[in-house]
């Protein structure tokens, strides 16, 4: 067995472990006065292998635990975590939550999601596949994956490979009587490489990441894949300013679907801090477009039985022949808004971004370079310019000015702007080409028009 692996056996073990405690804590905040009572209780293990130019940088292992109970007192809630499970530690923490909670001011909304909502139903969502790998071995796999990149014509030094194995137990239990356990792995290979010519160094990288080790691409393709994505930069060029279709890569397409969840959340809503404000049940999308939350997906980033409140996750639209179908919402913004909660406590469950066009022909990557004919598309953004409150978007970018669907020469040192309101209303199309290293799973997003500002 690996170094940091958990097995089987051991995990559940841990798992039961950390539902009884739970359970004995609820029990203790009850007889302390508390209404209501709920604890999250996590182990997480890792191991973490840093390796550059042959040579070990870093070897990290991990074990963090993590407890954190909140307590009400009719409506006044009190919350206190620790990091350490020792018996002296729990009972701080219970009698700081009870404390907090007895002078703090009432909250109408505060309070458990309602009980009648609580999951029943576990399935196994194939989330558990621990990596058997010590750290010889990591070293070994990062070496490798740094050589297939370095040994490119044009590659001229490394910032790196790393090699993560990451395991994770948690345990949500609260007074209604629902305790829920859930564990899952998460891996990851990366790397970094610079190239020179001269016009000067570029920088770029690749990585992968899967539930279990078996579904990596190969050491050879991620250096491969790392090393032509900054041989590709190399002679990079400025635009002058325009306006022109922009076709997002997946990777970054994805974050213009997360600008959407953080103006639809509950948070945002409730205070009133969000262009799309008021917006469930009207057209924000292309009428062909459809935005589906799919939680049960096996080995899913985001897959899961239950959100961070016990809540059951169920398969549901949240954007609907272009429609807002919903908000998306744990129980807390939902009561502050008059709705019910959606099953979002903790965020959304893998969102499915549906590929098609106006034309209703879906194109893989090639195709949407095609459809783009001649624009900017975008594989790097930077800075933090979007408004979630107004919907103005305005970031650093880099990529590829393209020619009649063909890529013609890589591009930096530009901005991309426009508003988030007309983004969305001006998708063309969305690709097959999915990225499946996320949660958000959505294709390359091309959009009919933004403001590229250059020189």
């Amino acid at each position: 067995m690996s170094e940091v692996a958990i097995s089987q056996d051991r995990s559940l073990h841990e798992l039961d472990r950390l539902a009884e405690l739970a359970e004995d804590v609820i029990r203790r905040a009850r007889a302390a006065g508390a209404s209501q009572a709920e604890v999250a209780a996590s182990i997480d293990t890792g191991l973490s292998v840093n390796v550059r130019l042959g040579e070990v940088e870093t070897v990290e292992h991990t074990r963090d635990r993590g407890f954190g109970l909140t307590v009400y007192f009719g409506q006044r809630k009190g919350s206190a975590s620790t990091a350490d499970l020792n018996p002296d530690s729990i009972q701080a923490t219970l009698e700081q939550a009870c404390a907090i909670a007895r002078y703090t001011e009432e909250d109408p909304a505060a309070g458990l999601a309602d009980a009648a909502r609580m999951a029943t139903a576990f399935p196994d969502l194939d989330l558990w596949h621990p990596w058997d790998i010590d750290t010889a071995q990591a070293i070994e796999l990062g070496i490798a994956i740094e050589d297939a990149g370095r040994v490119h014509a044009g590659i001229s030094n490394s910032d790196g490979a790393s090699v993560q194995a990451g395991e994770g137990l948690s345990v949500y239990a609260n007074s209604h009587g629902f305790v829920g356990r859930e564990r899952g792995t998460r891996h990851a290979l990366s790397l970094a490489l610079i190239a020179g010519d001269e016009d000067g160094m570029q920088r770029d990288y690749w990585y992968d990441s899967v539930r279990a080790a078996g579904d990596f691409i190969s050491a050879q393709a991620l250096g491969n894949k790392a090393a032509e994505r900054t041989l590709a930069r190399l002679g990079a060029r400025g635009l002058s300013t325009r306006q022109c279709p922009v076709l997002f890569a997946p990777e970054l397409a994805r974050g213009l679907v997360g600008h959407l969840l953080g103006a639809v959340s509950g948070g945002a809503l409730y205070r009133r801090a969000s262009f799309l404000l008021d917006h469930a049940g009207k057209s924000i999308m292309p009428a062909w477009l459809n935005i589906d939350e799919r939680p049960h997906l096996p080995r899913g980033q985001g897959s899961g039985n239950f959100d961070a409140e016990g809540v059951a996750t169920v398969d549901s639209a949240l954007v609907e022949g272009g429609v807002l179908a919903r908000y998306v919402l744990g129980s807390y913004s939902a009561r502050k808004l008059g709705l019910e909660s959606t099953g979002n406590a903790g965020g959304v469950h893998n969102l499915i971004v549906e590929p098609g066009a106006a034309d209703g022909e879906r194109s893989d990557f090639a195709g949407m370079l095609r459809r783009l004919g001649t624009g900017l598309l975008v594989t790097e953004v930077m800075g933090q310019g979007v408004s979630v409150v107004t919907g103005d978007y305005s970031r650093g970018a880099a990529g590829f000015w393209v020619e009649n669907g063909r890529i013609a020469y890589p591009v930096e040192g530009i901005t991309i702007a426009a508003n988030l309101r007309e983004m969305f209303a001006g998708i063309v199309a969305v690709g097959t080409d999915v990225d499946p290293r996320s949660h958000v799973l959505t294709g390359s997003i091309l959009l009919d028009r933004m403001t590229v500002a250059g020189e």
